[in-house]
């Protein structure tokens, strides 16, 4: 709220500081009261007006919406050694209102995502996406509001191999109810006896020279756990990429403005709100002022100096604190 009278206040209270208190606010004590009341009123609603705008804490999959679809994909050893990729690319369903709210958890071992982010279509360029994160014991949960229905994770989660023997096994949380859920597995090179839980079929070479094995599993409900778990053997310490020679991308989406979280709704109509309220405190200010000079008078009776607001005697031609004529009425 604007304080621009502030001066005009403080030199109003310096020449009433012998006024008694029960000969009532003068012109300018009385826009100083009518600004305070203001500021007061606004103080007050604030800490309410945060607390509405919190839902109540309730559980992920009661406050999230659905996903149309979701793959969850997984590439043991691509491009980072003791350590498997895993990517979620899910789409939100078509009727659902946008930017759209939503929170999902991640393995607390993966440390963090390596990305959150956008598109505007399937397969589309990828733009990078705020979140909040808050981290437990075993997940961590990532806040958003996608402003478009396509929604792209990553992350990498630590995968032992100290010996030939490997085994990972990753759990899709279901925070999210599904529509149709996929599931597709990049097979390390040079793996050999490898196998998965659930059953996606037999391995297809992809453009990379890896194979991949990919199954539909149908719709998901929210909070129906998914375990993934994969087992093979593998002697050559190197990764996929490094084996093959492929050339990695940065795994970051690209960045461009505009592109992160908007402010919050509540705290929108809250600087809106304290606006108006700033600008009606203002036009209140001048307007006690200009009544109090126009009248030389305040509301309840008795005459006031219409110079300084101090009290005055019927007989009066002068003021006894500033010494201003008194005007006739």
């Amino acid at each position: 709220m604007s304080h621009d009278n502030n001066g005009e206040v403080t030199s109003a209270r310096a020449n009433m500081k012998g006024t008694k208190q029960r000969q009532g606010p003068s012109a300018g004590g009385a826009a100083a009261v009518f600004a305070s009341g203001i500021a007061t009123v606004v103080f007050a609603i604030m800490p309410l007006l945060t607390f509405a705008a919190v839902p109540p804490s309730r559980s992920a999959a009661q406050d999230n919406p659905r996903f149309a679809s979701l793959q969850i994909e997984i590439w043991p050893e691509f491009d980072r050694r003791g350590a498997a990729l895993v990517i979620l690319k899910g789409e939100f369903a078509a009727e659902l209102a946008l930017p759209a709210a939503a929170s999902l958890r991640i393995p607390a071992s993966s440390g963090g995502p390596a990305a959150v982010a956008f598109a505007t279509a399937a397969h589309a360029e990828l733009f990078n996406l705020a979140y909040d994160r808050t981290d437990a014991d075993d997940f961590i949960t990532l806040r958003i509001k996608a402003p478009q229905r396509f929604l792209h994770v990553e992350f990498y989660d630590p995968l032992v191999t100290r010996t030939p023997d490997r085994s990972y096994t990753y759990v899709w949380a279901s925070d999210l109810a599904v529509d149709r859920l996929s599931v597709r597995l990049q097979e390390p090179a040079a793996a050999s006896n490898l196998s998965v839980l659930p059953n996606l079929g037999a391995g297809v070479p992809g453009p990379d020279a890896l194979l991949y094995r990919t199954a539909e599993l149908g719709a998901r409900e929210a909070g129906k756990e998914l375990p993934i778990e994969i087992r093979y053997t593998k002697t050559d310490e190197r990764t996929s990429s490094d084996i093959l020679g492929l050339k990695v991308p940065d795994s970051a989406p690209t960045v461009t403005s505009g592109t992160s979280a908007a402010l919050p709704d509540w705290l929108l109509v809250l600087a809106i709100f304290a606006g108006v309220v700033g600008v009606a405190g203002v036009a209140g200010s001048l307007w006690w002022r200009r009544r109090g000079k126009a009248s030389g008078a305040q509301p309840g009776g008795g005459n006031f100096c219409a110079q300084c607001g101090s009290r005055l005697t019927s007989s009066a031609r002068f003021c006894p604190q500033c010494g201003a004529a008194v005007r006739n009425k």
